[in-house]
């Protein structure tokens, strides 16, 4: 715990088996009291890894749902589990859990109520081993989205996120898509509702068992996410334009 804050780690894992071990080796249990694991109706040994590790909070999907149906479940578990704090981490071993203690601090000392880890910030995604195509195309869609709804991340894409149980609470994330681009939405809904989202620099790790959507997926993703730029950016002018008349 930090400041008595309950801290919970959630794990949307799907075919996990061979990295899950490594990341659990990294996770603080110092300051983390429960780790949830969501797996999406994995074709592997996923589950009988995480019971065999001693996870007490392990659920299985009967189907695979998505991504973004997933952390749905995850999120939901976390509030039955009266956290005060979710760390949202991949079991891909792509993010070291080893920032859990920064992430947690900025949120439990009232930093931001929100913090993202970045592989943006800093030279950590290319130094991981981030494929040129992916970096290029992270940096064209994080500008793009940063003008259209006016904001300074450095990037919308990290999958390795922090969030105050308040923020969770407050934006209905069952809306969103089932799919990747949940992980937006949820951006877009996070800075609708007025939070500000803080950003630490993240090492990141590029090898065979990490995931990662292929070229087709990552062009339907990034079309879906600058849509839901625009979204927010028609929303945000329909309530300024409501409050001048």
């Amino acid at each position: 715990m930090i400041n008595n804050k309950k801290i919970v780690v959630v794990l949307p894992a799907y075919n996990a088996e061979k990295t899950l071990v490594n990341t659990l080796n990294e996770v603080p249990f110092d300051i983390v009291d429960d780790i949830i694991l969501v797996d999406d109706y994995s074709s592997d040994k996923t589950i009988e890894v995480a019971e065999s590790y001693g996870l007490k909070n392990v659920f299985r999907h009967n189907s695979n749902l998505g991504y973004g149906a997933n952390q749905k479940t995850c999120y939901h578990k976390a509030i039955e589990l009266n956290a005060d704090i979710v760390i949202m981490l991949h079991p891909d071993y792509q993010y070291t859990p080893k920032l859990i203690h920064s992430m947690s601090y900025i949120i439990a000392n009232d930093i931001y109520p929100v913090v993202l880890g970045s592989r943006i910030l800093g030279k950590g995604a290319l130094k991981g081993g981030m494929p040129l195509y992916k970096y290029f195309f992270n940096r064209f869609l994080t500008f793009s989205q940063n003008l259209i709804i006016n904001q300074k991340l450095s990037e919308y894409h990290s999958g390795y996120r922090a969030f105050s149980i308040e923020v969770l609470k407050k934006i209905n994330f069952d809306i969103n898509s089932n799919d990747f681009v949940f992980d937006n939405q949820m951006l877009a809904q996070i800075f609708m509702d007025g939070y500000e989202i803080g950003e630490i620099t993240c090492p990141t790790k590029y090898f065979k068992e990490a995931s990662s959507i292929n070229l087709k997926r990552s062009i339907v993703y990034g079309i879906g996410c600058m849509l839901v730029s625009f979204e927010y950016r028609l929303h945000k002018w329909k309530i300024i334009k409501s409050k001048r008349f």
